[in-house]
């Protein structure tokens, strides 16, 4: 029986997916979205203000499941995930936590999918738990250098406006961003206020872009197959990202897509879950 109380939350019906919790530590409920069966895949968020698993992924886990067991987590210190007293966070713990998720739903090897700070995550968990580790898919890779829009993504701003400047940068498709998103964005961030862990967390992500990049000369021996995505107009995370990974990491492949920004699962959603599916078909 958990020893956490599980919240009263449901995800808004604009993202069409079902409400799991799962005690991952003592003091410590992870939110997550689960379908599919078959070949474990765990689906990693980015760092965008008031970003969830749901806000995320909710165009590619219907399509996703029919390939495998899809598990998409709210990492800790984001969305509805509840933390144990004294968490921190940071690359190492973020990864750690992950692991588990992985533990407590029994699961021994996965893959993993992931998205700008969950790409950067998907590379350390890597590293750090190898054996763990089937394959990963990433999307413009976070832990690169600092940008000018990374540099605004470091002081979020927490109003509609706000939201919507910053999902703005994401896509080259304005229309994208609908009322109806920036307004369930806008809900997800008061969350993290609320809590008062999004300078905490923000701060993590920032300081171990410096102190703890990713190891390319490590990442130079990674042997398991790697599928790199990234939008050519990506303005959060240079599209050189890629290639600089696509050149150290031995068994990486690349798709890149025309007239994308950061948020490739959303703006191309269709052809980004049949590369994935393909990929994943071929390799799994």
């Amino acid at each position: 029986m958990s020893t956490v109380q599980i919240p009263e939350y449901k995800t808004d019906d604009f993202f069409g997916l079902e409400d799991k919790w799962l005690e991952t530590a003592e003091g410590e409920l992870t939110h997550y979205h689960e379908l599919g069966e078959g070949i474990p895949i765990l689906f990693l968020h980015g760092s965008g203000t008031g970003v969830t698993a749901a806000a995320n992924w909710w165009l590619n886990l219907p399509e996703l499941a029919k390939v495998g067991r899809c598990i998409a987590i709210d990492s800790i210190g984001y969305g509805q995930t509840v933390v144990a007293d004294g968490t921190e966070y940071g690359i190492k713990e973020w990864v750690r936590h992950a692991v588990r998720v992985l533990d407590a739903l029994g699961i021994e090897k996965t893959w993993i999918v992931g998205n700008s700070l969950g790409g950067w995550l998907a590379f350390q968990f890597a590293l750090d738990f190898p054996e763990r580790l089937a394959g990963i898919v990433s999307m413009g890779t976070g832990g690169a250098k600092m940008t000018g829009a990374l540099a605004g993504h470091s002081k979020p701003d927490l109003s509609p406006a706000g939201i919507r400047k910053t999902l703005e940068l994401f896509v080259v498709d304005k229309s994208l961003v609908t009322d109806e998103l920036v307004e369930l964005r806008y809900q997800s961030a008061l969350n993290d206020t609320a809590s008062d862990r999004l300078k905490e967390v923000v701060a993590a992500r920032d300081r171990d872009r410096h102190e703890l990049p990713l190891d390319f000369d490590r990442l130079a021996k990674l042997d398991i197959p790697v599928l790199l995505i990234h939008g050519v107009q990506d303005v959060v995370i240079p599209v050189s990202r890629t290639w600089d990974l696509l050149n150290v990491i031995p068994n990486a492949d690349a798709h890149i897509f025309s007239q994308c920004g950061h948020w490739s699962q959303v703006e191309r959603a269709e052809e980004f879950n049949q590369v994935i599916t393909d990929y994943l078909r071929f390799h799994a």
